[in-house]
């Protein structure tokens, strides 16, 4: 049960929804053999009940072959299986027709008449919400689903029925077979809803990213662009001036030379913004993005007093932490603890959406464990016992010698 469990633990929520849309087809074909199949020895009993088991039985086969194929196609894993439709047709037809040949050559009896006409709906219904799968055009749905029900109109006077009950008949598959169909449609809109929204949700982290860089960018290009721009004015200013002899050309070159080491100050000043995270900010954005999300999100501790180095290499463990909860897994609570242990601080990351979270081999926890080294700091992240993936920084309060 728990590797059964972990199974499933280990699917996205995408590929969870696929597979419950996928064998919830293939319970469909049970289901038809349990109420169409198996009825029919309550009613006639030999070989008639055994040929109209079998050929219910191979329909319900044909049907989930043709149901994993459309949905494989709806995934774009395959081409349009064109031909598996046809065959589902073309055995459907068949069947209908060996259904209404027994009952023309059968015994004369009630039970032989309500065996075969079970079966004769079952077949027909079947077969258009199935081939449903097969098809995306509104038109071509229904279309699919009146012809069948044309088709058992015309085949209830083989079967004996009169103009009355040929009528019930086409209506009965025409109304079934509709709803078996919207209900192919609507499952084939909310597997490719449910990709289209997990696609989204990695585009949004991508985009974040981006806009990161481009801010630092145009950080950058304030900074250096405007500084650059008046060293090559006095630059070229000073050789105007030693050209012709004239001293304040000395004061031009040192004039950029200060304008240098204030551009150095400056764009030292915009990576350590860029490099260095506020732990209270990260916190507090954390609780949104992942509230943003649906997941459940709770944080406890206080980040007072902690030093600047300290919030800065935490800040970014919470910032990566947020990142891989948001791209990595399929969790649905999120809690992020904050504790002091004598003169070391601990920060806890956990999720249960350990399905896919990233090993220890993450490039993104090895960037971590680097910064954390830089304060002496330690990064301990894995799956845990108790059915989560933790992530767990232990940073000194006080710096050890030697560490910068």
């Amino acid at each position: 049960m728990r590797e059964a469990g972990g199974w499933w633990r280990r699917k996205s929520t995408p590929a969870k929804v696929e597979t419950y849309t996928r064998w919830s087809f293939h319970f469909f074909a049970v289901i038809y053999v349990a109420s169409v199949g198996l009825p029919v020895f309550g009613q006639v009993t030999g070989r008639l009940a055994v040929w109209l088991l079998l050929l219910v039985c191979a329909h319900a086969v044909v049907c989930a072959v043709t149901a994993s194929r459309a949905l494989d196609w709806t995934r774009g894993r395959r081409e349009q299986p064109v031909r598996t439709l046809w065959v589902l047709g073309a055995v459907s037809v068949v069947i209908a027709a060996a259904v209404i040949a027994m009952a023309e050559r059968g015994p004369d009896a009630d039970g032989v008449d309500k065996a075969v006409g079970a079966v004769f709906v079952g077949v027909l219904t079947f077969a258009a919400g199935i081939g449903a799968l097969g098809v995306r055009r509104r038109r071509r749905v229904l279309a699919l689903v009146g012809g069948f029900a044309a088709g058992a109109a015309l085949g209830g006077f083989p079967l004996g029925y009169a103009v009355p009950e040929s009528l019930v008949t086409g209506i009965v598959v025409l109304v079934a077979a509709g709803f078996l169909a919207f209900t192919s449609v609507f499952s084939v809109w909310l597997l490719n809803a449910v990709y289209e929204l997990d696609t989204a949700r990695e585009t949004r982290a991508r985009l974040a990213v981006a806009e990161e860089r481009l801010r630092f960018g145009r950080d950058l290009h304030d900074v250096v662009g405007r500084n650059l721009a008046v060293i090559a004015l006095k630059s070229e200013l000073a050789v105007q001036l030693a050209r012709r002899g004239r001293e304040e050309a000395v004061d031009q070159m040192t004039e950029v030379q200060r304008i240098a080491h204030e551009t150095q100050r400056e764009v030292r000043d915009v990576v350590r913004g860029y490099r260095e995270a506020d732990l209270g900010i990260e916190l507090t954005g954390a609780r949104g993005v992942l509230t943003a999300a649906g997941i459940d999100c709770e944080i406890t501790g206080d980040t007072g007093g902690l030093p600047a180095e300290v919030q800065s290499a935490l800040g970014w463990v919470v910032r990566e932490a947020t990142t891989n909860v948001l791209r990595h897994g399929d969790a649905q609570r999120c809690v992020v603890a904050l504790r002091r242990e004598g003169e070391r601080v601990v920060l806890t990351v956990e999720n249960d959406g350990v399905s896919r979270s990233p090993g220890s081999g993450g490039s993104g926890l090895v960037g971590l464990r680097e910064r954390l080294a830089a304060v002496a700091g330690t990064l301990e992240a894995g799956p845990a016992p108790d059915g989560v993936f933790r992530l767990v920084a232990k940073v000194p309060l006080v710096a050890l010698e030697g560490v910068s």
